[in-house]
């Protein structure tokens, strides 16, 4: 697997034994820079043979017709997005940058959640596609049988206790019950998960605090009057979630532990 990094969006080039598959893609206009960074990585752009989007918003499939386009590559859509392939056709109308080519559905590859593993099979890739709804009914996520997990822009987990009960929470909670080992975001940085003992899956490098989430935990020792490398070594968070975490509080003052959540949201944390 190789991410290209070339828009705020992570893009991932998963290879199989027989074919490669592009997981998610950035904002029209940015074919280009798609391509330069696919040279970067040593990869051809005409060696990828599908293209898989998280979810239809405007930040993952801007250019995933354009791709298909100017190779050979097929557009997989599953049954559970088809109602929403064309709903951010109306934001690319508005932009004024960037030339938007919308998905034409009918040269896709229409596919069941359950045939999604024989599908990854013949492209000797090993897992299989889940739905996931949370952040849009649409959302899918690819676990593969190594523990690769890659959900999109599914609510992170440090966010977890947040969600108790809803349908983000339910996701979660499926998700992990398969034990996966690395978790690829669509925005944040990828997440190494540990399992201690008999116990539940913790955060990898963050421990559990009590059920308690991660922001009040870091705003609880900031309040105490503990240093950025303290609070990190106090609780083994990862260091740029405590900065950022601090940053926000003391740039933001009164804010809540809820409006630290959607700001560290908004910059994909």
């Amino acid at each position: 697997m190789k991410e290209i990094k070339y828009t705020p969006t992570n893009t991932y080039l998963i290879q199989g034994e027989k074919g490669n598959l592009l997981l998610d893609t950035g904002w029209a206009g940015t074919f280009p820079l798609f391509c330069r960074a696919m040279g970067e990585q040593n990869e051809k752009i005409q060696d990828i043979s599908y293209i898989l989007l998280t979810h239809f918003h405007p930040d993952h499939m801007g250019i995933a017709q354009e791709i298909a386009d100017h190779t050979q590559a097929q557009l997989v859509i599953l049954e559970v997005q088809l109602d929403y392939v064309h709903s951010p056709d109306p934001i690319f109308a508005k932009e004024k940058k960037g030339r938007f080519i919308p998905i034409r559905e009918e040269e896709a590859k229409i596919l069941r959640i359950r045939d999604s593993r024989d599908f990854l099979k013949e492209l000797g890739i090993y897992g299989e596609i889940l739905h996931t709804p949370g952040h849009s009914p649409d959302s899918i996520s690819l676990f593969l049988d190594d523990g690769s997990l890659f959900v999109g822009d599914l609510n992170p987990l440090y966010e977890l206790s947040l969600h108790e009960g809803d349908e983000i929470g339910k996701t979660w909670k499926s998700l992990l019950e398969r034990h996966p080992g690395r978790i690829y975001y669509g925005h944040a940085k990828t997440l190494s998960l540990e399992k201690s003992g008999g116990n539940p899956w913790t955060l990898g490098n963050q421990k559990e605090t009590g059920g308690s989430n991660h922001v009040h935990t870091v705003v609880k020792y900031i309040k105490k009057g503990y240093t950025q490398e303290e609070i990190r070594e106090k609780t083994g968070f990862d260091a740029t979630f405590v900065e950022d975490v601090m940053r926000i509080y003391f740039t933001h003052p009164g804010v809540t532990e809820q409006g630290i959540l959607d700001r560290l949201e908004i910059k994909g944390r």
